[in-house]
């Protein structure tokens, strides 16, 4: 497992020299590694079928625990199986899709990228480690939604789904950090073994809502679904993907594999059964409003990612093992009506399914394909679709106390989606013929091999549904069934569900030979339909720029005086709370000095005060270096000769650097109100007193052990050196160093730099009254 990982990330980065090197073949030879991954998948089915999973640990973090650890039982199995041969048949349609584009190379390397993250995710047995696929996922399908990147419409498609699901993964991995806090692990084989410790803890409730957040806006549940369909601005290759086994499925797969940790609770069951259920009215309602054929099918994805949220949320076995058929089902017939998409708009020039039609006669290949799998989406016999949908039903019956309200808008999107697989399979391809941009013609074989393999495999399920048993039952048990007995049919005789069937086909048929009357019907709910969870994510969007323009302009607005005060006010905060609330220090304000302290002193602070007060540079330079030649005195008092050398050398070259640069500058000039400024004056004399009860207090207290006792006992055994000074600042505190060298010599090129810039002013205005040029202004 870590070999495919690591691989598939090699395979990404070698993508541009291979196409270089095969050219148009280039998405025929990588659709050999998935291909392997399959391969090896199914080398592994026999371990997995008997309920032995496959683990590898690899110490990354072990400080804190966190290891990269690969984990494949069923339901990881399934979904690396979906990922690899989904995968390997959208590299096949690429070559023929993107024949001829300039940036092919480019959209190898994403997509490969992509399909290893995902690979990555679902076999991630680490919370850390699948947060970061995660995150891999939701940049590397940034990067393929916006490959057109210069058309706009791509690129603001592209930020929205960013925006949605990093969201969302923040809140995830909050959600993690309190789930490994809980369950006392990082790993979620341990976490599925732990759910009655998890439920009973206190933070049970917040790890639900960050992992439903980081689910829901990843998967497209109301009210994120917005993002999805505007995600159809990537090319056909990449929807078919992302659709169909991919991206999408990750929050389903998360919130599956959380299942036995997490489920078992009402909260759990009320929002996920409630949320999938009105995701999948939505995403049914808006599907029918649409003529674009992809945003057709995207819909109708939001309206299958509800139902396995939905199925996922009742809980019960029946519904897990209609989750998983529905799942298996969706994978196949979505990808092959994507893919069925892209050949419409190569066959026709369009992807408005009102302009075309009588297309089966010039496309007879391509029209059984697109029959088939529609007759999938719309859950019709002999297809696998029908067989999960009616174990979805089943499952629906009684199921929950509320189970009335979610059968109804299960059956909603029901017999909306059978219209919109209609309107899909018999629109382009029946009816009259129609004129189209462009002259219809058969796809050519490498457009068609993906959707058919996947569209035969949808029939052949379908006819031997018992083919699956063994994959579904060692899935469900993944899920916390222990045994499920799972025996799948096409027929189960006469009974309520078959009846909710036949409602459905004749409702489905009606809106669909209505069509027309019931998109008019919902036009006229377009001013609210316009203001919904899309409209809502604009204005907060707008909202942030605008707060982003308003605290620029309030925090950076280029005045150095005010960038200083901010900052002193904001540790004076942090400070000012750990020392008097936190440690709640004693400080001792007795006065133990010398009088020749006192005086230096004293003249420290009268040469601080005289610098603030003088109008003329030069005496305000002066004054600083009173001030700094005191500290040095200081030194010197204390018995720190070398810090002494260092502060005069310092202090000398800054009093010489001061002197040279200051009176290059205009003169002094008051750009603040009294107001202002007595501003200044209290924030710098409370930073100042906040300072004095701090050493005061760090020399009277003993609440934290003494790090002068560590330099000491280890400045030979360790530095080797005896000369506690010289060890820290060169190994202790070698870092620190090298950034106070980094700091003092940025500044002498600023200085350089400077001095530069108007000896340069200089030679100019010389050279100009030389020629007898006046400046202008």
């Amino acid at each position: 497992m870590q070999l495919a990982i690591l691989t598939g990330f090699g395979l990404a980065f070698m993508a541009p020299w291979l196409h270089r090197w095969l050219g148009r073949y280039t998405p025929l030879m990588m659709a050999l590694w998935p291909m392997s991954i399959a391969g090896w998948l199914a080398l592994q089915w026999p371990v997995v079928l008997a309920g032995d999973p496959l683990l590898l640990e690899w110490a990354w973090v072990p400080a804190l625990d966190i290891s990269l650890n690969f984990y494949l039982d069923g339901l990881a199995w399934l979904f690396a199986m979906l990922i690899s041969v989904v995968g390997a048949l959208v590299l096949v349609y690429t070559g023929e899709y993107l024949k001829g584009e300039r940036d092919l190379p480019r959209f190898l390397v994403i997509i490969s990228a992509f399909m290893t993250s995902m690979l990555g995710l679902v076999l991630a047995d680490n919370l850390v480690t699948l947060f970061v696929f995660w995150e891999l996922t939701g940049i590397t399908s940034y990067l393929l939604i916006g490959f057109h990147h210069d058309d706009p419409a791509a690129r603001k498609s592209a930020q929205q789904g960013l925006f949605v699901t990093v969201g969302g993964g923040l809140a995830l991995l909050a959600g993690f950090v309190m789930l490994a806090q809980a369950g006392d692990s990082w790993s979620l084989s341990v976490l599925g073994q732990r759910g009655e410790q998890l439920i009973g803890h206190e933070l049970y409730t917040p790890i639900l809502l960050c992992v439903l957040l980081g689910a829901f806006t990843k998967s497209a549940q109301f009210p994120f679904h917005f993002w999805l369909p505007n995600a159809m601005a990537a090319p056909t290759p990449v929807s078919a993907y992302l659709h169909s086994a991919t991206m999408v499925k990750a929050g389903v797969y998360l919130l599956a594999r959380l299942h036995p940790a997490l489920g078992d609770t009402l909260l759990w069951e009320m929002t996920l059964s409630l949320v999938g259920a009105l995701t999948m009215a939505t995403g049914a309602l808006l599907a029918i409003r649409e003529t674009h054929v992809k945003k057709l099918l995207a819909y109708s994805t939001v309206m299958a990612l509800g139902t396995l949220t939905m199925l996922l949320g009742i809980g019960t076995r029946d519904a897990l093992v209609a989750f998983v058929v529905f799942l298996l089902a969706h994978s196949l017939y979505k990808g092959a009506l994507f893919m069925v998409a892209g050949i419409l708009d190569h066959a026709t020039g369009t992807r408005d399914v009102t302009a075309m039609g009588g297309l089966r006669g010039a496309m007879p290949r391509t029209a059984a394909v697109a029959c088939v799998a529609a007759l999938s989406l719309a859950g019709l016999p002999p297809l696998l679709g029908f067989v999960g949908k009616e174990l979805m039903l089943t499952s629906l019956l009684g199921a929950l106390p509320y189970s009335g309200l979610v059968l109804a808008l299960a059956f909603l999107g029901a017999f909306l989606t059978l219209a919109v697989a209609a309107i899909v399979a018999l629109r382009p391809f029946f009816g009259p013929v129609r004129d189209m941009p462009v002259t219809p013609h058969e796809a050519p074989l490498g457009l068609l091999v993906g959707p058919a393999l996947l569209a035969g495999l949808s029939l052949l399920f379908g006819l031997l549904p018992g083919l699956l048993d063994g994959l579904v039952a060692v899935t469900v048990s993944g899920l916390g069934v222990a045994e499920p007995g799972v025996h799948l049919a096409l027929w189960h005789g006469l009974n309520p569900t078959l009846g909710l069937s036949l409602v459905s086909l004749v409702l489905g048929s009606l809106v669909f030979c209505y069509w027309g009357r019931v998109r008019l019907a919902l036009a006229r709910l377009e001013p609210v339909m316009r203001h919904g969870p899309e409209w809502g994510y604009e204005r907060l969007m707008a909202g942030l720029v605008r707060l982003a323009e308003w605290q620029t302009r309030w925090l950076q607005n280029g005045h150095v005086r005010h960038y200083l005060a901010m900052t002193l006010l904001v540790l004076m905060g942090l400070v000012g709370h750990a020392l008097f609330l936190r440690h709640r220090f004693e400080i001792d304000v007795s006065v133990d000095a010398y009088f020749h302290e006192v005086v230096v002193a004293g003249l420290m602070a009268a040469s601080a005060l005289t610098a603030c007060l003088m109008r003329s540079r030069l005496a305000a330079v002066a004054a600083v270096g009173i001030m700094g030649f005191c500290i040095a005195l200081t030194f010197v008092l204390f018995s720190a000769p070398d810090l002494a050398i260092t502060q005069l050398l310092v202090e000398t070259l800054t009093v010489v650097l001061l002197v040279l640069v200051l009176f290059r500058l205009p003169r002094f000039t008051r750009l603040s109100t009294p107001v202002e400024r007595w501003r200044d004056v209290i924030v710098a004399g409370s930073f100042g007193l906040l300072m004095a009860l701090f050493m005061l207090s760090v020399l009277t207290a003993d609440a934290l052990p003494r790090i002068s006792d560590y330099m000491v006992a280890n400045s030979q055994p360790l530095g080797h050196g005896h000369n506690i000074v010289n060890v820290i600042l060169v190994d202790f505190r070698a870092l620190d160093t090298l950034g106070e060298m980094f700091v003092l010599a940025l500044a002498a090129i600023g200085v350089q730099a400077m001095l530069r810039f108007h000896s340069d002013n200089d030679v100019v205005s010389s050279e100009r009254t030389t020629r007898g040029d006046r400046p202008h202004g």
